[in-house]
This record gives C-alpha cells, structure tokens and sequence, in this order.
C-alpha cells in the first residue's frame, strides 16, 4: 500500500499483536484493529492518517462545521456546546469519513468491486467513494433502509440488494453472499480511521481538547475512532488531555449502553430492535467491544434514550440552529440525559456529533408533528 510515511501498519485494541494493512479484524484474537503510527515521525495530525490527501479516493468529505448552540449551554449549565454538523458530508452523513480511507484502501489491495451491509447511509457513501475511484460497489441493505439511500446508491452507479426484515437480515445475507468483492463491512480498521480524521477536526475546531464528546453510536466503530484520534494527538504532543467519550443509542436498540450499565465488557446483542433511528438499529454492534474499552479509557459513559426523546431532541435541536434528524436528535436528548447525571462541570465544552444531515429524516420529524397537531 502507498501509506503516509509515519503509518506502520496495523495494531489490535485487545491483544496488541500487530496485522498486516490488509487484515480486517485480528488474525490473534478477532479482535478490533487500528492504524499504528511512529510518533516520532509525527509533525501535525495530518500525518496521523493513513493515506496521504494526493493517494486517498475522496470527494472533499470532512472539514464539517462546528456550530455552537448557547441556548442549549444555558439549558444543561456547562459552558459550552458544539455541534458538530457531520451531515455536511458529500452524501449527507459521517460514513463519508469512514468510506473514503477505507475504499482507498480497497483500491490499493487492487479491488475492481467493494460491498458493505448497511442500514443505509454506509452504502450509499460506498457507492459514491467507489464510483469516485472508478470500481464498482453493492450494498446490502433492509427492506426499511429509506428510499432515499437506495435510490442513491443506484445513482452513484452502485448494485444493491434489498434483504427482506431489518439490518440484522441484511448482514446474514452479506456474510453468505458468494459474489466477489472486498469487504468494507462495519468495523474495519480503515472505517475507524475515519472516526480519528474526525477527532482531530475537533481538536482543529478550538484552541484545546473539549471536556466532553457525546456521539449516537450504532456499531461504536466512530468511538474507538475518535479515542485514537484523541490519544494520538497527545501523544504526539498535539493536544494535551483525552475528552471524555460518551456514546448514545436509542432504548430499544442499546447493546452497548445496556453493557455499560451492567459492567460487561462485551455489547449484549438485543434480540428484538424497534427504534425510529434506523441509522442507529444495529442490533449486535461490530465494533462493540473495542467501544466499550475506548468509553473506559476516557472515563466516559454510554447511555439510552427513547425514541420519544430522540424526536423531541431533533426538533429542539433544529430550534437552537443547527439541522439534526432523529440521529442527531439522539446527541441532543442523550446530552439532556447525561446532564442530569451530573456528568458535567459547570465550566464544560461539549461537543455533540450530529453524523447525519436532518434533512435525511425529514419524515420521521414531520410525522412527529403532525402527531402534535402541528
């Protein structure tokens, strides 16, 4: 692989063995892998990815902006609160960060096609990544993916295949599929380096590290992201504290939140999920373990939010300024929740991740106020 000079290869969160760049998961333990630096080599976070921006297939995802909702500052008593709006993204989500390192990595192994299981955004931004760097993708979906994402995975030119059932069915059928492609499954370690990307536009965002970032999680594969960004960059001498990690998912689909509540350290797979977030209905999170870890080691914490919640925290967040949907509705009612666990110092810098633009689940919102009378 033409990898940035700094780059060395791939590290397990659980065990620490190193893998080769074109391993997905620990051939060891199974475990989560992460790109490995030389930190000596290290000038600025733009060393600290693993592609260089001339190598990396991209379509000027990142560099999202960062906006502050006082109003909500005042609500939760902290000093300040930073949305930090992911749907600005080329194809309207956060997966553009994770799609972009992972189909260059892809291309670099010599792929002519890529395929992901996705609840939907995921393939959608694979189909646009893939089409960018001229190979062909497919993505395997739920029949309630939103019809927005499968009409634009067919319009970036990519194939799909619609499971019956939700996204659980979707993956069944992914891992049994005997087409061939590369996998850029949920979990891989070029996925999560995009989650790092976003950590250092946070620390890039402000003059110091906030105390706190609160992300709707559904695979946690952005959290163990984003704490590798964070500890790389102190590290290197790049930032000087970790924030605390919270991650957020909704009650009827919570493995990782459920987990963390009980001490486990592995997520507990739920058996029936039926969230209005489909973003976040993932029922067995791949990245779970390695997301609990990283809540741990920045002495963060995960915690569950209903649906109902979720909606009221989407339209009051659209309210403050910024456009969040359900999923970004879901950072908003779990930093409400969080607050009223004391979870924060009066003098805090929250940042909420908003990974989907609003305009994404424009009916989920409006069909919440119509059931208001409005």
């Amino acid at each position: 692989m033409q990898t940035q000079s700094a780059f060395r290869g791939l590290v397990c969160t659980a065990c620490e063995e190193a893998a080769d760049p074109g391993t997905e998961r620990c051939p060891d333990c199974g475990g989560v892998l992460v790109a490995e630096y030389d930190t000596d080599a290290v000038d600025s976070t733009a060393d600290l990815r693993p592609f260089s921006a001339e190598e990396r297939t991209s379509i000027d995802e990142g560099e999202t902006p960062s906006v502050s909702m006082s109003d909500l500052a005042d609500e939760l008593g902290v000093a300040s609160v930073a949305l930090k709006d992911e749907g600005r993204n080329p194809t309207g989500s956060l997966a553009d960060r994770k799609l972009a390192p992972a189909v260059t990595a892809a291309v670099q192994r010599g792929a002519d096609r890529v395929a992901t299981p996705s609840t939907g955004n995921g393939a959608q931004s694979a189909a646009a990544h893939a089409a960018r760097a001229g190979i062909d993708s497919k993505g395997f979906v739920p029949s309630r993916c939103p019809f927005l994402n499968k009409a634009m995975v067919n319009v970036h030119g990519g194939d799909m295949r619609v499971v019956e059932g939700r996204y659980s069915d979707a993956v069944a059928v992914f891992e049994d599929s005997d087409d061939e492609f590369v996998s850029l499954a949920p979990g891989q370690p070029f996925r999560i380096a995009g989650g790092t990307a976003l950590a250092f536009e946070i620390l890039d965002d402000r003059d110091t590290a906030p105390d706190a970032v609160v992300h709707p999680t559904g695979h946690g594969e952005t959290i163990v992201g984003l704490e590798r960004g964070f500890s790389l960059a102190v590290e290197t001498g790049l930032a000087e504290t970790v924030p605390r990690l919270y991650a957020v998912q909704p009650t009827d689909c919570s493995p990782i939140a459920d987990a963390v509540a009980d001490g486990a350290s592995d997520p507990i797979p739920v058996e029936h999920p039926d969230t209005i977030v489909g973003p976040l209905e993932v029922p067995d999170p791949a990245a779970g373990t390695a997301a609990i870890a990283a809540l741990d080691a920045t002495d963060g914490e995960a915690v569950a939010v209903s649906d109902e919640a979720v909606l009221g925290g989407a339209v009051d967040g659209c309210e403050m300024g910024p456009e969040v949907g359900a999923t970004g509705g879901t950072a908003v009612a779990g930093v409400r929740a969080l607050a009223d666990r004391d979870a924060f110092d009066a003098d805090a810098d929250v940042v909420l991740v908003n990974p989907v633009a609003g305009s994404k689940e424009a009916d989920l919102l409006r069909s919440h106020l119509m059931s208001q009378g409005l």
